[in-house]
């Protein structure tokens, strides 16, 4: 139901998120809210402070674990903040944070801006893509970042740029920080053939289909890689393809993908993950970090 508030935000309260991650497993937001612009988002953080209630940034759901008991306070999904904005004269783009990923790049692509093709296959926000310095095939956030727009919880904007974001493999400054992402500006090359450039982010997009689990509800990758190892080969080679509890299961074609095949619990996937950090670690003295982020109690 809708919270009768004085500040008319549309936040209810007892909302599943389940159907809000990709992994289609998840409990109840005590309070929830899709802010759809800026001056929602401002009055709900401001909400959610005044009550002293924790607050939970979600974007695409595409890396995040929610607990079977859900979770306590303000969660905020940011996938209706949209906008695109391309900017001929300095071949920059600016993004909200709950633009898809996938969606930028295909843009990008149709004007002939080259530089962000690897990112068509993620299945997340922009917002997430800089925290996580996500990445594939190659590229990450960090090759093309120019600024990030964030807002703390007392409403105040932020502008961070890379020299302050700490970027390294698979995460960044903002990972764990109190800010929020409210959209990025990145640079692409800006004088390519659109149709060679299409060309080939379709083509980066049909390896990721055909070589990942992309049928069943799936996080991505699950673990990262410790390099110079790679997840997905110490889990098949410990012969943990198709190893399932409950019915969550580590994927028949990618090792580091777990999936859903029907009913899992969140329960479920959390001690499949445990079990396959127990066994590598067992086996080749490596400890697995993961890339999905496990929030509420497990």
């Amino acid at each position: 139901m809708s919270l009768d508030l004085q500040t008319q935000i549309p936040i209810r309260s007892n909302v599943s998120l389940a159907g809000l991650t990709s992994m289609r497993v998840g409990g109840a937001a005590e309070y929830f809210i899709s802010p759809r612009s800026s001056t929602e988002l401002a009055e709900s953080l401001a909400w959610a402070c005044d009550r002293n209630l924790p607050i939970t940034i979600i974007g695409a759901g595409s890396n995040l674990l929610i607990s079977d008991r859900g979770l306590e306070g303000l969660v905020v999904c940011t996938r209706h903040l949209r906008g695109i904005d391309f900017d001929e004269k300095s071949g920059q783009v600016t993004a909200a944070a709950g633009e898809p990923v996938a969606r930028l790049a295909m843009q990008a692509a149709s004007h002939g801006w080259s530089g962000f093709e690897w990112a068509v296959g993620i299945p997340g926000t922009v917002g997430g893509l800089v925290v996580m310095n996500a990445g594939a095939q190659g590229g990450c956030a960090a090759d093309c970042v120019v600024s990030v727009e964030t807002v703390t919880l007392t409403g105040e904007t932020k502008l961070i740029h890379p020299q302050d974001l700490d970027f390294s493999y698979r995460t960044s400054a903002l990972q764990g920080s109190s800010l929020l992402v409210t959209g990025a500006t990145f640079k692409f090359q800006t004088s390519g053939d659109s149709t060679a450039i299409a060309s080939d982010t379709e083509a980066k997009l049909k390896v990721r289909h055909t070589t990942q689990p992309y049928h069943l509800p799936n996080f991505r990758s699950v673990f990262r890689n410790p390099l110079p190892q790679f997840a997905a080969r110490l889990i098949e080679d410990a012969g943990l393809k198709g190893y399932q509890i409950g019915t969550a299961q580590v994927s028949e074609l990618h090792a580091n993908f777990i999936v859903n095949l029907g009913n899992a619990k969140a329960s479920d996937i959390f001690s499949l993950i445990e079990h396959i950090k127990s066994v590598i670690c067992d086996r080749n003295g490596v400890v697995l970090e993961t890339e999905v982020k496990m929030i509420g109690h497990f």
